[in-house]
């Protein structure tokens, strides 16, 4: 069956309401694992974790950076106007170039309270660094649930990332039910995050320690970063009785070409994604590499990856080895350190992977996409292992615990 003729409904689980972690734990390692491998589970910690990752292996970690993306405005007349930053407009190559733009920057958003916003300019007073800053929000257009807004502040010296982390909250996810608190600013960031640009935070990440990182060193367990900038549509119900009439957010991910060699030299070892992001990132980066093997000449502008493109180009048959090799040919023709786009991909049952071999994930809500995805791994044992973990009283969403799941067709078993 194509993923797209998928029945939303065949992903549904009870998840009672005291499951989900509404705070994390205090010290983040001690976090619930569980393990998932050939069909057996086992239990431990994330601070353990390396017990459970085979020597050589090479572990993928997504560096963005969750920014303060909720701006709260107060009208004359009292009443509050909350503005979501989402993703910056179409005038931008990327969201780096968008987050380092001074003075003034147009950018794609929920509005929250949108009916009682007339035409007016709102402004906002920031106090920072002993000055004032004015910061005010002008309504640009209006699309069918979001808008472009116009935000300009009169520092010339700060930049758009500056301004939100002094002026923004936090994006808690909504299923917390609860509103941000200043502890958040650190705990729902991941200890390496570094780019700024993402309104929600990979999950997988939060669990992990220096400590965690010196058990990999002991044992050569290596690890590398991309950027994947997680989007709005992490929050995206799947409203669709079937998966076609379900439209995938597009997210900006960017590459170093230093991350794609060390892929392509551990295509013989495990390569463990940290997160479904870091997973999305990997997979898409192979078919960007068959659409440059495809087409050398390939435009920049047409190197992205919509929705159900790679179940179009499987058909290929073009080898990791081969896609990775010509993706790097065609980032050194075309003078490019990094590569930086938009990818769709939706993984689901029927999708075939290309490069990874095991997901460090959370637990994740009933009917998501994000479920769909631990499906396409373990196959209709994720029943089983959310069975497990509910009745084993584990955390569940965000701040909660998570898993270490192998995929069942990886041939990497003998590396132990």
């Amino acid at each position: 069956m194509h993923p797209s003729q998928l029945s939303i409904q065949d992903f549904n689980y009870v998840l009672p309401e005291e499951k989900i972690a509404r705070y994390p734990l205090i010290e983040r390692d001690q976090s619930k694992l569980l393990v998932y491998k050939k069909g057996e589970i086992s239990e431990s910690t994330y601070s353990h974790i390396a017990d459970y990752i085979p020597p050589e292996s090479l572990l993928v970690f997504n560096n963005t950076k969750v920014v303060e993306a909720r701006l709260l405005f107060t009208k004359e007349s009292g009443g509050t106007i909350e503005i979501f930053c989402l993703e910056p407009d179409v005038q931008y190559p990327d969201i780096t170039t968008a987050m380092n733009t001074k003075g003034k920057v147009w950018w794609t958003c929920f509005v929250g309270g949108a009916k009682k916003w007339k035409d007016a300019v709102l402004y906002k007073w920031i106090t920072y660094q002993s000055r004032t800053i004015l910061l005010s929000a002008k309504k640009i257009a209006h699309q069918q649930e979001t808008y472009t807004i116009e935000l300009s502040w009169d520092d010339a010296d700060m930049s758009f990332a500056e301004l939100l982390h002094v002026s923004g909250l936090i994006p808690l996810p909504p299923y917390l039910n609860r509103k941000a608190e200043e502890t958040d600013r650190e705990r729902y960031q991941t200890i390496y995050a570094e780019a700024d640009g993402s309104v929600a935070a990979p999950t997988a990440g939060l669990h992990f320690t220096e400590q965690v990182f010196a058990s990999f060193a002991e044992k050569n367990i290596q690890k590398t970063f991309v950027t994947l900038h997680v989007g709005a549509g992490t929050f995206k119900p799947v409203k669709a009785a079937t998966m076609q009439d379900h439209e995938m957010h597009p997210e900006y991910i960017d590459v170093h070409k230093d991350c794609i060699q060390q892929l392509l030299s551990h295509l013989d070892k495990p390569i463990i994604a940290v997160g479904t992001t870091s997973l999305r990132t990997i997979e898409s980066l192979y078919w960007l590499g068959v659409k440059t093997k495809i087409n050398p000449i390939i435009q920049s502008a047409e190197l992205c990856i919509s929705q159900w493109e790679p179940y179009e180009l499987a058909e290929k048959n073009i080898s990791p080895n081969e896609a990775l090799r010509a993706l790097l040919t065609w980032m050194e023709i075309n003078h490019c350190e990094r590569i930086i786009t938009k990818t769709q991909i939706i993984i689901a049952p029927g999708y075939s992977f290309k490069l990874m071999n095991a997901l460090v994930t959370n637990f994740h809500q009933p009917q998501s996409t994000l479920l769909l995805l631990v499906a396409a791994i373990v196959g209709k044992d994720w029943r089983k292992i959310y069975d497990h973990a509910l009745t084993n009283n584990y955390r569940f969403l965000s701040y909660g615990d998570g898993s270490l799941i192998w995929n069942l067709e990886s041939e990497i078993w003998n590396l132990e």
